[in-house]
């Protein structure tokens, strides 16, 4: 299964959950791999692996440049024994492992700029870079998850189109639904136009606080808009939840007691029964 974690606006928990969901599912015997287009990269450091090395910018780069020439070739066809053939990628050489037994391609921050190299391709072939990645992997993994970056541009749009499903989270706090509607439009317009299998796996509600009236509205709220797609379980705000990071852990390695841990294993239960 390949999964996006999705939302463009920034704070909503995305990291943390691509982080935590993802080491809950390797607790539970699933074999993962993370992909980090985020070009913040804090899945990367939240994982515990240095951002230096070969990220997935670096292989984004080997693909294009791959795709340059075999174009060169096809136009060149009666000079092609003077052109360079395309060579062969080595993917293994950006699968980093962590400590907590994720599988991770990691980002930095380069991958910034790669939206503006997309933009050379045809209009279709600049949102399946990513998809010709996540093809060469999905047979060996049970879960591929993918941290998207903030915003509506072509490195989500890559990642919805090499996706089967989405997880969007929301924080339960003013203006949750901030921006739903643009999310959704683009979420419709990929599975309309370039993935047809597209679904939503579900609506994460996180930043959860039992002891504000608002955390209780935003959770109807968001039902009401969302319905049956809205996970059962709940993220709650929680300090250890947010020193994790800072010790390039997961919570569960972290404090595996705590209640954030205690939740995202909760998630990747319901994850797995669906």
């Amino acid at each position: 299964m390949i999964v996006s974690i999705f939302n463009q606006k920034g704070g909503v928990g995305k990291t943390t959950s691509v982080v935590n969901l993802s080491v809950a599912l390797v607790k539970e015997g699933k074999k993962v791999l993370v992909i980090d287009m985020d070009p913040q990269a804090n899945t990367t450091t939240g994982l515990g692996v240095d951002k230096e090395g070969d990220s997935v910018y670096d292989l984004f780069n080997e693909i294009l440049e791959n795709k340059e020439k075999e174009i060169e070739l096809e136009e060149n066809e009666e000079d092609k024994d003077n052109k360079e053939a395309p060579k062969k990628i080595d993917f293994s050489k950006y699968i980093n492992k962590t400590d907590s037994g994720v599988l991770l391609i990691k980002s930095e921050s380069s991958l910034s700029g790669l939206e503006v190299e997309l933009v050379s391709l045809d209009p279709v072939s600049r949102t399946e870079v990513l998809k010709e990645i996540v093809e060469r992997f999905e047979e060996e993994y049970d879960f591929v998850l993918i941290d998207c970056p903030p915003s509506l541009g072509l490195l989500s749009i890559n990642a919805l189109v090499a996706s089967d499903s989405i997880i969007i989270p929301i924080q339960t706090e003013y203006y949750a639904l901030e921006g739903v509607s643009e999310l959704m439009n683009t979420y419709k317009l990929v599975k309309d136009s370039l993935n047809k299998k597209l679904e939503i796996e579900g609506v994460l509600l996180t930043m959860f606080d039992k002891r504000t009236n608002l955390s209780y509205e935003v959770v109807e709220e968001v039902k009401s808009y969302f319905k049956n797609k809205v996970f059962k379980t709940m993220i709650p705000r929680n300090v250890r939840l947010a020193e994790a990071p800072s010790y390039g852990k997961s919570v569960i390695e972290y404090e595996e007691r705590s209640k954030g841990a205690t939740a995202y294993k909760m998630l990747a239960q319901e994850l797995i029964g669906d």
